[in-house]
């Protein structure tokens, strides 16, 4: 595979880990090329960091088609003309389409902000991961990148970074030491992964 990589991402919010990556590929630390940005919201702030960057978008919109099934499809079409080779879920809350898992199998990563498999699956995400951390009374939380297979938060970790949670920790707190970590190893996952370490 010629590098960079072509990477598509995957958001749903603000798209911070989104910002991550574009900053490690200016720095050299990627060896990627984002060539599409898709969100399942028209109002996620990353596709304005998409537009800063002259990256494409694109808004998956399950509901403007008949079926789900017609919205994968559609959403696949836009991958390939792309010619995307990777798939990066960075704050993306929906379940990827199987015929997408299919043929990107072992391609597509996750970002989850804990360290699977505790404290995934539906439901487990953003702040309410950091709340069942909390409320379970964990000495230490972390970051965990995964591949994506058709279960949510299920498919082989690649990387995990710890970090302590402290007896005083809320949510917020929590979730911006976790994010730090997240900002670290994301970047670091993708390029052992495209470079074939992994």
């Amino acid at each position: 595979m010629n590098l960079p990589a072509k990477l598509a991402v995957l958001i749903s919010g603000g798209g911070t880990n989104l910002q991550s990556l574009i900053d490690s590929i200016k720095m050299g630390k990627l060896s990627a090329k984002i060539v599409l940005v898709v969100s399942s919201r028209s109002d996620a702030y990353g596709l304005e960091r998409a537009k800063i960057e002259k990256i494409e978008t694109y808004v998956y919109k399950t509901k403007a088609y008949a079926t789900e099934e017609d919205a994968a499809k559609a959403l696949l079409e836009v991958l390939e003309r792309k010619e995307v080779e990777y798939i990066a879920l960075a704050g993306f809350l929906k379940m990827v389409p199987n015929m997408i898992i299919h043929k990107y199998r072992d391609r597509i990563t996750n970002i989850h902000p804990a360290l699977l498999p505790k404290f995934g699956g539906k439901g487990m995400y953003g702040h309410f991961v950091h709340e069942a951390v909390i409320a379970a009374n964990e000495r230490e939380s972390g970051a965990t990148v995964h591949i994506v297979d058709e279960i949510y938060d299920h498919g082989k970790i690649i990387l995990q970074r710890k970090v302590d949670v402290y007896p005083d920790d809320t949510p917020d707190s929590l979730a911006a030491r976790v994010l730090r970590v997240e900002h670290q190893i994301y970047p670091e996952a993708l390029e052992n992964l495209i470079r074939g370490k992994i």
